[in-house]
């Protein structure tokens, strides 16, 4: 939740509704879920909500808190929000009354559904800023290390129903890019309020998504691994399996950055940089001099500091790193003792300056365990 104590409100980004994958049971757009929710903080009063996506059948909730910052329009200080999502689309809003800053289109979305779900024919896309990370993916656009590892991927995206963002979920198997795991993520972004700029990371690999007819007496648990889940839906007709969308190899079929750290003029929506984020040496069979830097998928966003350095985690490779908040240039790593999978902390005590991160592991990434917090800072004067 984000808060304004001048303006007495509070932010919401809600979650999907449940069941995640199936909405036979749940027809409509399902408001206000999928949005941000502007309450009185005195009362708990709905003030506005702006729904960003409509019947969500992809588990594309909003994925963090959105980050408030005034922005400079024509002469005027705009009180805003801007808001990250897992889909790529970054919404910025006028926090007094939800108004977007940069046109909202209700654009035409695949249909073509299981038998009795009920989708939306639009789905909300902002003018601006363009999506963080790629859309859609095509049996000609696979990606892999070798030509045979190629030709393996371009078969299993033919395989599967894959019509860019917001394709039905249906028993054949649906691609879904971003993943669920984003696009933005839990971590959310940062602020540089001075400059009215927006850093956010982002993964950008895709999964697989197959609704299955559920069995009559089922077991109804989970069954969680690194690579696939598959989870019962009570209630309704199917069970969801999820899986990456990977090559014999490992490595996603998408192209490359798998992840990425974005930079986004506020004022007008541009992007003002756009570079990989993470390195996959730890996943190579054998160790390089050298960071091959083909960005990794993320979980934890970043932390911008006055003096113009960005520090995020987040990564596969278990660094956290200083980055030039004006060009995006790696300034300084180190290597953490497991997970980087969290958002760093910075604050000044005894006229210096930390920076401190908790070392953890995320299953997903399969990082060494730990639980340890490193503290960083420059040396005393």
């Amino acid at each position: 939740i984000a808060g304004d104590p001048a303006l007495n409100m509070v932010y919401l980004p809600t979650s999907s509704a449940s069941p995640d994958y199936y909405g036979g049971l749940r027809p409509g757009d399902n408001r206000h879920a999928n949005s941000t929710v502007a309450l009185d903080a005195a009362t708990g009063k709905l003030v506005w909500a702006r729904q960003l996506i409509h019947h969500d059948i992809w588990d594309y909730d909003t994925p963090a808190q959105p980050p408030l910052v005034d922005i400079t329009r024509g002469g005027r200080r705009i009180p805003a929000l801007v808001q990250p999502t897992k889909q790529g689309y970054v919404f910025v809003l006028d926090r007094r009354t939800g108004a977007p800053l940069f046109p909202i289109d209700e654009v035409p979305v695949p249909q073509g559904g299981v038998p009795g779900e009920w989708l939306s024919p639009t789905q909300p896309r902002p003018r601006l800023p363009k999506p963080i990370v790629p859309q859609s993916i095509t049996p000609d656009q696979a990606w892999g290390f070798t030509p045979w590892d190629r030709g393996k991927c371009r078969d299993l995206i033919a395989r599967y129903r894959s019509e860019g963002l917001f394709t039905p979920i249906t028993t054949r198997g649906t691609i879904t890019y971003p993943a669920a795991s984003g696009g933005a993520n839990w971590g959310g972004g940062a602020i540089d309020p001075v400059r009215q700029i927006f850093y956010v990371n982002s993964s950008r690999v895709a999964s697989v998504i197959k609704l299955r007819p559920r069995k009559p007496g089922g077991s109804g648990t989970v069954q969680l691994s690194a690579h696939e889940d598959v989870s019962p839906m009570a209630g309704t007709p199917y069970d969801v399996k999820r899986e990456w969308l990977l090559s014999p190899l490992g490595a996603p079929c998408t192209p490359p950055p798998w992840g990425g750290l974005t930079a986004i003029d506020l004022r007008s929506g541009r992007i003002l940089w756009d570079v990989p984020l993470g390195t996959i040496n730890d996943r190579l069979p054998i160790p390089l001099p050298v960071d091959i830097n083909l960005g990794t998928p993320n979980i934890g966003g970043p932390v911008a500091t006055g003096g113009g350095v960005l520090f995020i985690a987040a990564t596969m490779d278990r660094n956290l790193r200083a980055i030039d908040m004006r060009s995006g240039k790696l300034l300084w790593q180190d290597r953490l003792p497991g997970g980087s999978q969290t958002t760093p902390m910075s604050y000044v005590t005894g006229g210096r300056q930390f920076v401190v991160v908790s070392s953890g592991q995320h299953m997903w990434f399969q990082t060494p365990r730990s639980d340890e917090l490193i503290a960083y800072a420059l040396p005393a004067k």
